[in-house]
């Protein structure tokens, strides 16, 4: 009979242990733990082997940087420079053989044959060429007035030496003015025309080629 009791004490305090031992370790792995705020940022160098710090080593401004917790387990990677700069480049491949894929439906459902394209070329080849025509007569036009205007002008200061020659009259003046201005418009409007229609040649021809391509014709 005197067992009983020790045998419940033994058990009262084994069950007040296995109460109190999870308390304990929760309170231990609290104090153990590394602050939140505890981040490690590391990159390798050169050799492969890791550089760390507090906050991003110099060195690794050019690699992609990991950000590990107090206990070194990995929380994010930080793209560096290089890693953007390749991402940026297979982003535009990408994009361009999307482009090109698009161009390819594109010209199949526009086009069903080598004569369409050749005839809408020529089309839009025409109105450019009209459109160059009638700025070439503009231009023309402007140079016989410029032609006539120096004429004029020959008879007055200061194109003229005599000192009896008056002055140029503010009309003559501001018609010279207004006539060169419109000569460099329209020239550079020439220019541009002709940029044009080159490119547009050269847009059509690939057109033409790709679509050979794509419908197997020589």
């Amino acid at each position: 009979m005197r067992a009983e009791p020790r045998l419940r004490r033994t058990a009262a305090l084994v069950a007040v242990a296995l109460l109190v031992a999870p308390a304990a370790a929760d309170a231990a792995r609290k104090k153990s733990a590394p602050l939140s705020n505890e981040e490690v940022y590391r990159c390798r160098d050169a050799s492969g082997r890791f550089i760390y710090g507090q906050a991003i080593p110099a060195p690794c401004m050019e690699q992609d940087i990991e950000v590990l917790d107090g206990t070194g387990r990995l929380l994010r990677v930080i793209p560096g420079r290089r890693s953007m700069e390749q991402a940026a480049a297979q982003k535009a491949q990408d994009d361009a053989v999307k482009a090109a894929a698009q161009r390819d439906r594109t010209l199949l459902a526009t086009y069903l044959s080598v004569a369409d394209i050749e005839r809408l070329r020529d089309q839009r080849v025409e109105l450019l060429e009209q459109q160059s025509r009638v700025t070439q007569q503009y231009i023309a036009n402007l140079r016989e007035r410029e032609t006539r205007l120096m004429t004029d002008v020959k008879r007055f200061r200061p194109y003229n030496d005599s000192p009896k020659a008056p002055p140029v009259p503010d009309h003559l003046a501001e018609e010279m003015v207004n006539t060169v201005n419109g000569l460099q418009v329209y020239e550079q409007e020439l220019a541009k025309n002709t940029v044009e229609r080159d490119k547009l040649r050269a847009e059509f021809g690939a057109d033409i080629k790709r679509f050979k391509e794509l419908k197997g014709l020589n």
